[in-house]
C-alpha cells in the first residue's frame, strides 16, 4: 500500500516527519511512503530508500491560513497534494500534521465523503487508566450535530474499533450530562431513542467524568462538546505531569525518589499521550485520511502510519460504505 505524507504539515517539520516516515519504512514492509513537500528541506533527513519517494513543492498551508480559502488558492500546498495523490488513486491513504480545519477541507474537498455520509468525523483514541483506550468522535469536524449525523458517527466509531483497535464488540456510549435515559438536551435525547435501533452495542448514556475508566470503547458526541472533551482531557494529563515534576524537584530527597520513580513516570507520561494510538482518523471520507497531532515527534508520525496502515488493512472505508448503504436501504423500506 502507498501512503501520502505532508511533510511540510506540524511544529517539527520536516525532521520528524520524516524520522517516523522511515522508522515505518523500516518496520512494514507491505508499505510505500511519499513525502509531499520542499525536497532540499527533506532530504536534510533523508536515506536513499527504494520505498520512499517525494513530490517537491515549496508550498506550505500554515496555521495562520483560513483553511478552506488556503486549500483552494494553494494548489500546489504539500498538504493538498497529498490529499490529491489518494484521490487520483496513486495513494491509498494520506497524513498531515498540519492545519487542522485545512486538512478537513483537503478531506471533503479532493478525497471526498463516502455516498449517504451526511457529516465526517474528527475522531482520535484517547487514553484510559487500563490502557485500553477509546475512541471519540466528533472532536471537532462539526461543531452542530443532528440526531443522525451521531448515529453515523456511532456506527463508523464501532467499524474502526472492531478493525483497528481489534475489540471485537465495541461498547458505543452516548455522552451525556448524566446516565438516565432521560438525561440531556434535546439533540441527545432524540438520539438515544434513535441509537436503541442501530446495529451497535449500545450501551446508553455516558458521563464524561467516567471516559478515562474505559465505561466505553467509542464515545459519541457533536463536534463543540467533544472538541471541549478532548482539549480538558489534553490539558488536565499536561497540568498533572507540570505538577508532579513541580512536587518531585522541590527538595533533594523529593529528588532522589524522582530518579527511583523514572521509569514508572514515563511510563504515566507514554499512557497519557493520545499521539501514542496514532493520529485522528477523518471518518466518513473515500479514503483514510489521519491528522497527526501538531506537535508530533517521530514516534507520533510512525503511529499514524500504523494506525493508517491498518485501516487500509482492516478496508475500514469499505466497511462504513456497506454499513451505510444497509442502514439506508433499511430505513426506506
Amino acid at each position: 500500500m502507498k501512503i501520502a505524507i505532508d511533510a511540510m504539515g506540524g511544529d517539527h517539520a520536516p525532521k520528524e516527519i520524516v524520522l517516523g516516515a522511515l522508522k515505518a519504512i523500516e518496520t512494514y514492509t507491505d508499505v510505500q511512503i511519499v513525502l509531499v513537500g520542499d525536497e532540499k528541506k527533506i532530504k536534510e533527513y533523508m536515506k536513499d530508500h527504494d520505498r520512499i519517494s517525494i513530490i517537491h513543492t515549496e508550498e506550505v498551508i500554515s496555521s495562520q491560513d483560513e483553511p478552506v480559502r488556503a486549500v483552494r488558492r494553494k494548489k500546489n500546498a504539500s498538504m493538498v497534494l497529498a490529499a490529491k495523490e489518494v484521490a487520483d488513486g496513486r495513494a491509498d491513504a494520506c497524513i498531515s500534521a498540519g492545519n487542522t480545519g485545512a486538512l478537513m477541507a483537503a478531506g471533503l474537498f479532493i478525497v471526498g465523503r463516502i455516498e449517504g455520509i451526511e457529516r465526517p468525523a474528527l475522531s482520535p483514541t484517547l487514553p484510559t487508566i487500563g490502557g485500553e483506550g477509546f475512541v471519540l468522535l466528533d472532536v471537532g469536524a462539526n461543531a452542530d450535530a443532528k440526531p443522525e449525523h451521531l448515529l453515523q458517527y456511532a456506527l463508523m466509531g464501532s467499524i474502526y474499533s472492531q478493525k483497528v483497535r481489534g475489540v471485537s464488540n465495541p461498547r458505543v456510549g452516548l455522552l451525556n450530562i448524566g446516565a438516565e435515559e432521560k438525561k440531556g438536551n434535546e439533540l441527545t435525547k432524540h438520539t438515544y431513542e434513535l441509537m436503541q435501533n442501530l446495529e451497535v452495542n449500545f450501551i446508553g448514556n455516558v458521563e464524561a467524568r467516567d471516559l478515562m475508566e474505559g465505561v466505553c470503547d467509542v464515545a459519541v458526541t457533536d463536534g463543540f462538546t467533544g472538541n471541549m472533551v478532548l482539549k480538558t482531557v489534553e490539558g488536565t494529563a499536561m497540568s498533572i505531569m507540570k505538577m508532579l515534576k513541580s512536587a518531585l524537584m522541590s527538595s533533594w530527597k523529593s529528588k532522589l525518589a524522582a530518579a527511583v520513580l523514572k521509569p514508572d513516570l514515563y511510563q504515566l507520561k507514554t499512557k497519557m499521550d493520545y499521539s501514542e494510538y496514532g493520529g485522528a482518523g477523518l471518518f466518513g471520507l473515500k479514503a483514510p485520511v489521519i491528522k497527526a497531532h501538531g506537535s508530533s515527534d517521530a514516534t507520533a508520525i510512525f503511529n499514524a502510519v500504523r494506525q493508517t496502515r491498518e485501516m487500509v488493512e482492516g478496508q475500514v472505508v469499505e466497511t462504513i460504505r456497506a454499513a451505510v448503504e444497509k442502514t439506508r436501504t433499511n430505513s426506506q423500506s
